[in-house]
């Protein structure tokens, strides 16, 4: 792999949100899209699929669109898992608290690649 694939690895954050509302969903990846472009998600998107248990889309932090994140609303409290390199997954952090209210419930770090549990709701 090249220097330039694993800096791109690096930057890369998975989202994963259980237990919430497409509308939940979609307003937490809003908050995220303003800010850092998504990699990934399902090609249907989070508002057409009917009852999911977990909703996924990877960010890429390298690709920063200069916005910032505004306060978003959602019905209830979402578990968020976070899992990325280091730097990556405090950025996501920090975005997801410009916009929710952000308790951490757990971290685990491993060599390159940290996972972090965060419960969200709206202020």
């Amino acid at each position: 792999m090249s220097d330039v694939d694993d800096r791109h690895i690096d930057t890369d954050v998975t989202v994963q949100l259980s237990n919430c509302s497409g509308e939940d969903a979609r307003a937490v990846f809003d908050a995220l899209d303003r800010v850092y472009a998504v990699e990934d998600v399902p090609a249907t998107g989070p508002a057409q699929v009917p009852a999911p248990t977990v909703w996924m889309a990877t960010f890429d932090t390298a690709a920063g669109r200069g916005a910032t994140a505004r306060p978003a609303h959602l019905t209830g409290q979402v578990p968020v898992l976070l899992t990325g390199g280091y730097h990556a997954v405090d950025e996501i952090e920090k975005v997801l608290a410009q916009s929710f209210d952000v308790r951490s419930l757990e971290s685990v770090s491993g060599d390159q690649e940290t996972e972090a549990r965060l419960m969200i709701a709206s202020r």
